[in-house]
């Protein structure tokens, strides 16, 4: 039962604090209790929406913040929600009409708001308006290291390298522990070929630092190379631990299923051992229909050619040929670094899925 005794602020402070602390379920809860006193408090309407985003319930979300505008049609943080919201329904052009709203009613100076907008912009491969409200952001706090950081991340994806290490490097300068810049200027420096500066900066990492396992991969490799240390050696225990953690290991009630999923698996491919007999020559000319023509594309800057197949292996060689990872280790792990770059979610299952994926998150571009 909802209690009178606490006001639309408390429950909004009280929903805040489990929302950041990630209890979504349970904010959504103080939300609604809250609402059910106040009906007509806007804050509760946006915590609610943002509730709803972050469980990734877009169209109750939409309806949340469209709630607050009526209420106040000039709330910024209602604002940036639905904007938000309208990106993850491809509606770019009312989003972004929802976020220059904010600035013409003069939140230029809320740094957080800006960040937040342009991480929005960045997720849903928006770049170079999501590099407008990183520099606003500069604009108002220089000496802000977060804010650099997210120039040089945006810089980055349009392209322009040059620039983008040297933001990053600046955005070092301003606050040497920023490790996701440091990450993120390693992996460049890596792409580069500049081993030994990707080294310096992966190296003043630590493994719980890393939400991504390609920079670890890069860094156990350098060190390995660099300092002559054996797979087994004790410094490099803790990343592999890292590595272990990301990739989730199964669970009982995980290796049940897969367990029951094989049995299955096997029964059905027993039944339909001698139907494929039948068509084996059908498949024969399937296989021989495979595209075999040749596409270019284009990624960091740098040309491959060939077949989908050729130009993901290329692309893995030229990455890191020496890590012995395999095509399709390559292609899940760059799907999971895009997806934590882009917020899009890149296919895997075959060479072709994944360009295609990878050029609509913005990653690489597809020149024929």
């Amino acid at each position: 039962m909802p209690t009178p005794f606490l006001s639309s602020e408390e429950y909004d402070e009280r929903a805040h604090q489990l929302y950041n602390e990630g209890q979504y379920d349970e904010a959504l809860a103080v939300l609604r209790e809250g609402l059910a006193l106040y009906p007509n408090a806007v804050e509760l309407h946006v915590g609610v929406g943002y509730a709803r985003l972050a469980r990734e319930e877009y169209a109750w979300a939409r309806k949340s913040f469209e709630e607050a505008l009526v209420l106040d049609p000039e709330h910024e943080d209602a604002l940036a929600g639905l904007g938000e919201t309208l990106l993850k329904f491809g509606q770019h052009a009312a989003a972004l009409k929802s976020f220059r709203r904010i600035l013409e009613l003069g939140y230029r100076d809320d740094v957080e708001l800006m960040l937040q907008v342009g991480r929005a912009l960045f997720r849903e491969g928006v770049i170079d308006d999501a590099r407008d409200f990183f520099d606003i952001a500069v604009q108002q706090v220089p000496d802000s290291a977060e804010a650099v950081a997210c120039v040089g991340y945006a810089q980055h994806r349009l392209g322009e390298d040059e620039k983008a290490v040297a933001t990053l490097r600046r955005a070092l300068q301003l606050d040497g522990d920023h490790s996701e810049a440091r990450i993120y200027l390693g992996n460049i420096l890596y792409d580069r070929g500049e081993y030994e500066a990707a080294l310096y900066h992966l190296d003043r990492t630590t493994p719980d630092d890393h939400w991504d396992e390609l920079g670890i991969w890069r860094l156990v490799e350098l060190k390995k190379s660099v300092y002559r240390l054996a797979d087994d050696d004790a410094e490099l225990r803790p990343w592999d631990a890292r590595l272990a953690e990301l990739a989730g290991e199964e669970n009982d009630i995980d290796e049940m299923l897969a367990e029951i999923e094989q049995r299955a698996l096997d029964d059905a491919q027993n039944e339909a051992r001698h139907q494929l007999e039948l068509f084996g020559a059908l498949l024969t000319d399937l296989a021989a229909k495979r595209d075999t023509s040749s596409h270019r594309v284009v990624r960091d800057g740098r040309e491959f050619e060939g077949t989908w197949d050729e130009i993901v292996s290329e692309m893995r060689d030229a990455a890191d040929a020496a890590s012995g990872r395999s095509v399709a280790e390559f292609m899940l792990t760059e799907a999971r670094r895009g997806q934590s770059i882009t917020g899009v979610t890149i296919p895997t299952e075959d060479a072709e899925s994944f360009i295609r994926g990878s050029a609509d998150a913005g990653l690489l571009r597809i020149v024929q």
